[in-house]
């Protein structure tokens, strides 16, 4: 177990380091593992128990330790000794994504082995059931060799004595048992090196195998450029190229010692642009607090306010969201919106997400992004959708959410053969949560917000098929007393929209109302609002609904696949409170505190509604009959008290 073969990975290292180098970003990349060394065997059932449990707690723990740890679990024949260590320049979320994919695939490619080692570019996992934590390893080693040659036998001098100070480094000096850096060969020629340990080692036995190591380059490797040698608890590289992530800053030092005699000329410089350039930045911060608190017309965040200064939402690597989605892979891809494209990913923990991408040529996405995370980053319900972190590397913007596995409503609600699964009862739950979410958004969260874009197609659904509302790109937050805004950036969906906002710019809570009965009276309908006049009907939706109403034949408006699941009293009611929400003048609709009440109200006598806005379409003479005997199916004269859900 302890004598493991490294030379597969070693070759593999040297092929693949210099992308590490030129990509800022990328996923961890198997190298190679001992499971072909190890034959498979039977495992006992506590045995597989406790090494699942010890590749779990190795997983999460990486995300929050030093980069490596060990542990053990169970007791004699049935304990498991487990170890990940991350390279030194691997840190934080590099490393805990490395483990994590590490632990994951231990099992599919090994199994049945009672000890492996997988090794990554970033990483090393290894389990075995003998304890191995602190034993050295020396022998046998293995080593790499790359093509080029030394340009002379004082480079090889040089070499070995760059590589003894790194030794020094790693285990006297900084107790790190790691450490890489580089040094000028000459003017133009430039070499970096890499020594580290399995950090269960002690500093003398990191000494003693790195000694070793070093010891073996006469034998194998100093003619070569490039090399590296190891075993299975430590190892050393070098060569002409910055294989590593980060620099040390002994590094920088060493170039600026190097310089010294140009840093008095350029002193004076120095000062002078440091200066202009803390003068700058207090401008600028001055500015910012100036902007932080501007409004704008259109009701979303001023564009020159960093993020950060409006939520806490945690960040996500851009490596991670590139592994998590296979580099934005078109099988990856769920769909793309008027924000970007959006994609399905596995986070290192296995959660499922959906990760959506900001295009980079949308201006207004760019403002609708900010939006979006400041609103939603602090809301928390159970219909509504719930975004996890956000991701600003390298000028991307990318949000990733909880991803709903059963897509939006859209999608089932207006296909012919999906809307069939969607029975009477599984439409009023719907009905139901949408009404608690956007209820939540009005009343309930530490702020009032106005959601502007609700319809069907932000609307997402869980394996249980339980709405949750999605997109805050176009929300907009009230402060106390605040009861409707105006703006002349009318933005939204038509079909959806409150005609005081389609035709004024007018927009408060009942604005939202108003969609939430367009969308009451799809879902019983089983049709889009828009396009609904090119049907047999010749009329809008809303307008067909009203004729039908006040005919007295509302039922004629229920989706025929209801028809061996409805409860006729419920289905009017929910017309009754559709029609309710879509009346023209905004004070009559009710709020969605009343609406929640309507819905779990069975013995509640409600208002009668008025004719809904935009009669838009064919007029027939139906409908003006029907227009001036609506008062004659009256149920309730009584207005719309203020009334307080449970």
């Amino acid at each position: 177990m302890d004598r493991v073969i490294y030379s597969f990975m070693f070759v593999l290292i040297l092929l693949s380091s210099k992308s590490v180098v030129t990509t800022k970003a990328q996923p961890p990349i198997y190298l190679a593992d001992d499971c072909d060394f190890n034959p498979q065997k039977p495992l006992g059932g506590e045995y597989q128990t406790n090494l699942n449990s010890i590749l779990s707690w190795l997983s999460s723990d990486a995300a929050t330790s030093k980069g490596y740890n060990h542990k053990s679990i169970g007791k004699n024949n049935s304990a498991v000794y487990g170890l990940y260590d991350c390279r030194g320049d691997v840190v934080g979320y590099f490393c805990q994504f490395c483990v994590s994919t590490a632990s994951r695939q231990m099992l599919q490619r090994c199994p049945n082995r009672v000890s492996a080692i997988m090794y990554y570019n970033f990483c090393i996992l290894r389990y075995s059931n003998e304890n191995f934590f602190g034993n050295v390893t020396i022998y046998p080693p293995r080593h790499v060799v790359g093509t080029k040659n030394v340009s002379s036998e004082e480079e090889i001098q040089k070499g070995e004595h760059f590589m003894r100070s790194l030794i020094r480094k790693a285990t006297v000096e900084t107790d790190q048992l790691y450490y890489m850096d580089g040094f000028n060969l000459s003017s133009t020629q430039k070499r970096y090196g890499l020594v580290q340990c399995s950090r269960d080692l002690t500093n003398e036995g990191c000494r003693q195998c790195l000694e070793a190591m070093l010891a073996q380059v006469p034998k194998c490797c100093e003619h070569k450029l490039g090399w590296l040698v190891g075993t299975a608890s430590c190892h050393i590289k070098y060569d002409d190229y910055m294989f590593y992530l980060f620099n040390n800053q002994s590094y920088l030092v060493h170039r600026i010692t190097a310089k010294q005699g140009h840093l008095s000329k350029s002193r004076n410089l120095i000062f002078g642009l440091s200066a202009l350039g803390i003068v700058a930045l207090l401008c600028l911060s001055v500015y910012c607090l100036c902007c932080r608190n501007r409004v704008r017309e259109d009701g979303l965040l001023p564009d020159t306010v960093p993020l950060s200064a409006y939520t806490n939402l945690p960040t996500i690597q851009l490596i991670t969201i590139l592994e998590t989605t296979n580099n934005f892979s078109e099988a990856s891809k769920l769909g793309e919106g008027g924000f970007g494209p959006v994609y399905k990913g596995i986070l290192p923990d296995g959660r499922q997400v959906a990760v959506k991408r900001l295009s980079r040529a949308s201006n207004q996405g760019s403002e609708e992004f900010k939006n979006e995370v400041t609103f939603i980053a602090k809301l928390q319900h159970c219909n509504l959708v719930r975004l996890l972190a956000c991701c600003l590397d390298e000028n991307e913007k990318i949000l990733v959410y909880e991803y709903l596995s059963n897509a939006s409503l859209d999608f089932h609600l207006f296909d012919d053969e999906k809307r069939k699964q969607l029975d009477w009862k599984l439409r009023l739950s719907m009905i139901n949560g949408i009404a608690r979410g956007l209820l939540y958004l009005h009343e309930g969260s530490r702020l009032k917000v106005i959601h502007r874009d609700l319809k069907a197609s932000n609307v997402l659904l869980d394996d249980e098929m339980n709405p949750k509302i999605s997109d805050f790109g176009l929300a907009r937050a009230f402060e106390n007393g605040q009861n409707q805004a105006n703006t002349n950036r009318i933005m939204g969906t038509y079909g959806y929209m409150a005609p005081e906002y389609a035709m004024e710019g007018l927009f408060s809570i009942k604005s939202d109302v108003f969609s939430f009965g367009v969308l009451v009276l799809e879902i019983i309908c089983g049709k889009r609002n828009s396009g609904f006049f090119l049907s047999e009907h010749g009329q809008t939706l809303l307008l067909y609904t009203w004729r039908v109403w006040c005919s007295g034949k509302c039922l004629e408006l229920m989706d025929p696949v209801l028809e061996n699941s409805y409860i006729a009293n419920e289905v009017v009611k929910c017309i009754q409170i559709g029609l309710l929400c879509v009346q023209e003048a905004a004070a009559n609709r009710p709020t969605m505190s009343n609406v929640v009440v309507f819905l779990a109200s069975d013995g509640m006598a409600l208002p009668n509604p008025n004719k809904p806005a935009f009669s838009v379409g064919r007029r027939t003479s139906d409908e003006t009959s029907s227009s001036r005997n609506s008062k004659n199916i009256s149920i309730n004269d009584a207005s719309i008290s203020s009334i307080v859900p449970r």
